[in-house]
């Protein structure tokens, strides 16, 4: 089983910065890719970013340019930096990671993210 804890959300001025860290246990070693979806009240869970273990990354066409996937896989944890952080994007941003094996999706609790001045 694996588990998923995100940290670092909270309020940021529009513009400002805001850096998610999330931590994997359990059976980390066939998590790939990792990565962070976010929802808004009424819209569909989106992808934000993704990444494999060797590195490759994937982000939506919104948030290129302004966000940051890494991770690092002997402490088994994804971070996502983002940046300029737009007024529409408030939402709770989910830790997501998928079994390579079987495919089976995990997804954290989600923490928020508010965007606000």
């Amino acid at each position: 089983q694996v588990q998923l804890v995100e940290s670092g959300g909270g309020l940021v001025q529009p513009g400002g910065s805001l850096r998610l860290s999330c931590a994997a246990s359990g059976s980390t070693i066939t998590l790939n890719p990792m990565g962070w979806y976010r929802q808004a009240p009424g819209k569909e869970r989106e992808l934000v970013a993704t990444i494999t273990s060797g590195g490759s990354t994937n982000y939506a066409d919104s948030v290129k340019g302004r966000v940051t996937i890494s991770r690092d896989n002997a402490k088994n944890t994804v971070t996502l930096q983002m940046n300029s952080l737009k007024p529409e994007e408030p939402a709770v941003y989910y830790c997501n990671a998928v079994n390579v094996w079987s495919r089976v999706n995990y997804w954290g609790r989600g923490t928020q993210v508010t965007v606000s001045s």
